[in-house]
């Protein structure tokens, strides 16, 4: 109960964002736009964790779409209800039933071919050309598809499961450098965050050794 109220009041406190936000700028996110995204998103996401968490994913989401809002409030010249949608529903084709055509007939074509280049390629070998390959079809559309996997990342730079080793620990340092350099000139407030929270993660790795 107590996980989710606090899911609950950080919503309300995003939508209390997205509100003003609305009220400054024509090229806001709607609510119910969010709602119809969310609520797609919760039901899809509805058992699963944050990786070495009790914590619903909704947590995960929740601190993607922050990411996004933050960065919108800084640079506006990005459209936010596309990028807020993408953010809620980045991880559903990926982890989830859902489908591109399914996000395609609820959500559109443009938001369903940016989840589907958020997704990685499950018919290649390694997590390298899995990581190379989603970066690169990311490339080929709007800025707001890299703008959420760079929020998206920020989100992830956060201290490791404890289950992880080191050496898997390095590699996602050294995988989010790659995603900083493919995705460089998206969004100049998100890429500076990104920059900085790889130097903590080298740092949080450097003291553990």
């Amino acid at each position: 109960m107590n996980e989710i109220f606090s899911i609950l009041m950080r919503f309300s406190w995003v939508m209390g964002i997205i509100l003003v936000l609305a009220s400054i700028n024509k090229n806001t996110m709607t609510q119910e736009l969010y709602q119809k995204a969310i609520k797609f998103s919760g039901e899809k996401h509805s058992e699963q964790k944050v990786p070495g968490t009790n914590s619903n994913y909704l947590v995960h989401i929740s601190n993607v779409v922050m990411e996004v809002l933050i960065a919108y409030n800084h640079d506006n010249s990005f459209d936010l209800n596309l990028a807020m949608q993408i953010a809620i529903l980045h991880d559903t084709i990926e982890d989830t039933d859902a489908t591109y055509e399914e996000i395609n007939e609820v959500f559109g074509m443009s938001i369903a071919k940016g989840v589907k280049a958020l997704t990685k390629n499950e018919r290649l070998t390694s997590k390298e050309e899995k990581m190379l390959d989603s970066l690169n079809r990311i490339n080929k559309l709007s800025d707001e598809i890299g703008i959420v996997k760079i929020a998206d990342r920020i989100t992830n730079l956060q201290a490791p499961p404890e289950h992880w080793t080191t050496e898997k620990i390095i590699k996602y340092c050294e995988e989010a450098k790659l995603i900083a350099i493919k995705l460089t000139g998206k969004n100049t407030y998100l890429n500076q965050r990104l920059l900085a929270k790889i130097k903590e993660y080298e740092e949080r790795i450097i003291n553990n050794s």
